[in-house]
């Protein structure tokens, strides 16, 4: 079969496949949740492991613990075409954030399979360990650890239950003493091009089927220690109370009025996560860790606004009489999408018959890491009601089987492409 037009995924066997894999899900939590390091993500990672083999792939665990399914090309000495996303899930999460890329993937060798293409280059499907945000204080374990992107000291982090981050690796199959050797190196990868949901709402909005990501989103976390004076909720007058809720209540609207005052309206600033201590109704709150991030494409804007943020919070802290820690815990710089793949993505797009739409992700994804080693380029299928990272997060399977002949094409045609080059 000519390689033009190979790639023709078969819905119902993908359809198959979803409702297998969710029933790896963990009882007695809310959503479809399977969080990464637990005997419910293990089973499902074997089950893939078949999925993989009976597409064609020869199947194995690298050195980080991402299962890697491969098809050799006619020539092996290239590298290789590397697609794929992740099936871990955060709490109450749903069933096609990641899964939409490994599935799609699988079913894209499937495809060439069936069409007998061969590539030119080989072909990676791989399900990466542990992308959303972990125990261990890392997201994206996986893909950090392919690039190099995991020192000593996160290997050495621990969860509540005592375990380190390695241990938590080996019992995935992965091999933490033997990743500084095994990391893969810029050139190492052809291509890594993933499928994904929106996980917004634009292309619903718009009534389109497919997106094209110009560009992922650059992430700043930051963790607040708020050191105020617990005392006694009755007797305390107003005005000699030094409230570390209430002092993080400011830092909490100041975020919000700091992103909410943009221009255009780009980039985002939450504060998700508290935690308040002694916790009692009848006491003033005397300490308080707060957790704020912020997500923006432009790294120039993302580092402004973290330094306005930084004095914004030393400002209320003063007024409010209240000490205050400020830890700059992470921050990931912007990822732009080469020209060449997003217009090769635009290409493919205009021939299946849809609108182009180009639009950026201010999702993390695996995508971001993979960039360190080769050019990447991702796709979108819209996500209903814009919902993600929750129980209702839904995808029409007729979406997900657009976005999948949209990834093989474009496959299929790099490969072609580059291999004369």
């Amino acid at each position: 079969m000519s390689r033009s037009g190979a790639i023709r995924p078969n819905s119902e066997r993908l359809r198959t496949d979803w409702e297998r894999l969710s029933r790896f899900r963990m009882e007695g939590l809310p959503g479809w949740t399977r969080r990464p390091f637990t005997p419910e993500y293990r089973a499902a990672r074997e089950w893939l492991t078949g999925r993989m083999a009976d597409a064609g792939l020869a199947v194995a665990i690298d050195a980080a613990g991402n299962v890697i399914g491969r098809r050799e090309g006619k020539r092996p000495a290239l590298a290789p075409l590397i697609i794929g996303s992740h099936t871990d899930t955060v709490m109450g999460g749903g069933r096609f954030d990641g899964i939409a890329g490994v599935l799609g993937g699988i079913e894209v060798a499937r495809c060439l399979a069936e069409a007998q293409v061969e590539l030119e280059h080989p072909l990676e499907v791989i399900d990466f360990l542990a992308e959303e945000p972990t125990d261990f204080g890392i997201s994206a374990v996986g893909s950090r650890g392919m690039v190099g992107s995991l020192d000593a000291e996160a290997f050495d982090r621990r969860d509540p239950e005592g375990r380190t981050l390695a241990e938590a690796i080996a019992l995935m199959g992965g091999r933490p003493d033997k990743i500084p050797g095994a990391i893969r190196r810029p050139g190492s990868a052809a291509l890594y091009l993933e499928l994904h949901i929106e996980q917004g709402p634009v292309l619903e909005r718009e009534g389109l089927r497919l997106g094209i990501v110009s560009g992922i989103t650059g992430i700043a976390r930051y963790r607040l220690e708020i050191e105020g004076r617990p005392d006694h909720a009755g007797t305390t007058p107003m005005s000699l109370r030094r409230d570390a809720l209430a002092a993080a209540a400011d830092v909490v609207l100041a975020l919000e009025a700091l992103w909410a005052a943009g221009p255009d309206g780009s980039g985002v600033g939450t504060v998700g996560r508290l935690a308040v201590r002694p916790n009692a109704a009848n006491v003033v709150p005397g300490f308080v860790e707060l957790w704020a991030e912020m997500r923006n494409v432009d790294a120039e804007r993302l580092a402004q606004k973290g330094q306005i943020f930084q004095e914004q919070v030393k400002t209320i802290a003063a007024r409010r009489d209240v000490g205050v820690r400020i830890d700059a815990v992470s921050h990931e710089e912007p990822v732009p999408v080469p020209e060449p793949v997003q217009a090769l993505l635009e290409a493919i797009v205009r021939e299946l018959g849809q609108p182009v739409r180009r639009l950026p992700s201010y999702a993390g994804h695996d995508a971001t890491h993979l960039a360190k080693i080769a050019p990447i380029g991702m796709l979108f299928v819209p996500s209903q009601s814009g919902r993600s990272h929750c129980p209702e997060e839904w995808t029409n399977l007729e979406d997900v089987t657009l976005g999948v002949q949209a990834l093989g094409e474009a496959l299929v045609r790099f490969d072609a492409q580059d291999a004369t080059r």
